[in-house]
């Protein structure tokens, strides 16, 4: 499915959409460049799964548990090193509890996304216009 967008406030709610669909144990693969706004999809996705916490990227931190509807664990595997360091922050573990993860820069660890998992690849193109890619 392609959805375009013209504003951060367009691709908060396509995320939020998503977000209403899911059940726990989903995994949400994001893809895309520096500022593709897979944050702001992020902030959407919570809000649908009655996350009410700010939503940032945890870009130093690796993992964000944000409490919900459904628990939201938010993952940014841009800093990671490889796929075996996934291992030291529980990795495994997470992907067991009934939450759902979303995964930032996802195309980092291809080996460690389940064959089940939502891939959404989000395009800047230009300014605020986003394409949304969900699914092949």
């Amino acid at each position: 499915m392609v959805i375009l967008t013209n504003s951060e406030a367009e691709t908060i709610r396509e995320g939020e959409k998503l977000g209403c669909c899911l059940e726990p144990g989903s995994l949400v693969a994001l893809q895309g460049g520096l500022g593709a706004g897979k944050t702001a999809f992020v902030r959407g996705l919570a809000r649908g799964l009655g996350v009410e916490s700010v939503i940032t990227s945890p870009t130093f931190t690796i993992v964000n548990e944000h409490p919900g509807r459904i628990p939201l664990f938010h993952f940014d595997m841009y800093r990671i090193r490889g796929e075996s360091e996934l291992f030291d922050i529980g990795w495994d573990e997470y992907l067991e509890r009934s939450g759902v993860c979303v995964v930032e820069w996802s195309e980092m660890i291809p080996n460690a996304i389940p064959p089940d998992a939502v891939t959404v690849r989000i395009e800047n193109l230009g300014g605020d216009a986003r394409r949304l890619i969900i699914g092949d």
